[in-house]
């Protein structure tokens, strides 16, 4: 039985890096692409930045530090750190027609970027879904900056999700990606009660188990049912993706010194190929 390498089925199969699918997009061409990514990349930044002034300059500082112990902040952050970077790696390949940093980097950091690319189309969602299901209290509308802060941040947040998953000419998530997914939502129940043992507060009021346990029952369920609508939107951001792979059959706009640019017959187009499909432009 022939050996499939680990960066093949983490999605990193160097026979397909002609592709560019991080760096190029259906619709847009690569310039417009990395220009669209900075722009949300320097919005998340610049909410992070004024919500920490708010905070700094009305008493609450303390709300900086623990910022960090958020899954909403978290998630936020790879979002930002996510843009930043394929804008980077676009523009570079927009300029260059080449997959600059990539090319010179381990493989293991284009399997670091899918997965990366995997938790940024499947969190937010997540994290949109939970606060308006279980954690928002009504109204927020009549405060203006905490109404801003929540849209920004439990709102547009899906909406880049959403960006990141019509308009690139990236493939359907690696299933290798599921037991990564899992491994993190574990690693933020750490950083949860690692808070609480030394902060002395929970993150959300449904970790809580009571001051008896008597709540544990209901933290489990929660929990397994957060586990489970991180995989059903995982699943439905998989879906997605094919399906968008299918109805634009694979085009590809490509850099103007992209080796394969124009090679097929049409400009700026190319042909995606993989183990799970093949459609031609």
């Amino acid at each position: 039985m022939r050996r499939v390498p680990c960066a093949t089925l983490f999605g990193a199969d160097p026979s397909l890096d002609s592709l560019h699918r991080f760096e190029t997009s259906w619709l847009l061409p690569p310039a417009v692409l990395a220009g669209l990514r900075g722009l949300i990349a320097l919005y998340i930044f610049t909410t992070i930045i004024v919500i920490w002034a708010w905070d700094g300059t009305h008493g609450d500082r303390v709300a900086i530090g623990q910022s960090f112990s958020y899954f909403t902040w978290l998630t936020y952050w790879g979002l930002g750190f996510y843009q930043l970077f394929a804008a980077i790696h676009t523009a570079c390949y927009a300029r260059t027609g080449r997959s600059v940093l990539l090319d010179r980097w381990p493989r293991a950091f284009r399997v670091l970027h899918g997965l990366l690319y995997t938790t940024i189309t499947t969190f937010p969602f997540l994290v949109t879904i939970v606060f308006w299901a279980i954690l928002f209290k009504p109204p927020f509308y009549k405060e203006i900056f905490p109404g801003w802060s929540n849209i920004s941040q439990h709102g547009l947040n899906s909406l880049y999700a959403l960006l990141e998953i019509i308009l690139p000419a990236t493939a359907p998530h690696p299933w290798m990606a599921i037991p990564v997914l899992i491994l993190l939502l574990a690693l933020y129940l750490c950083v949860a009660y690692i808070t609480f043992h030394t902060e002395g507060f929970y993150t959300y009021s449904f970790l809580d188990p009571g001051a008896h346990g008597e709540k544990s029952g209901t933290v489990a369920g929660y929990c397994f049912g957060i586990l489970a609508a991180s995989v059903v939107i995982f699943l439905i951001s998989w879906s997605l993706i094919r399906l968008r792979v299918y109805l634009t059959g694979g085009r590809i706009k490509r850099a103007a010194r992209d080796p394969l640019y124009g090679r097929d017959g049409h400009a700026g187009s190319g042909v995606l190929r993989d183990s799970s499909m093949e459609v031609k432009v």
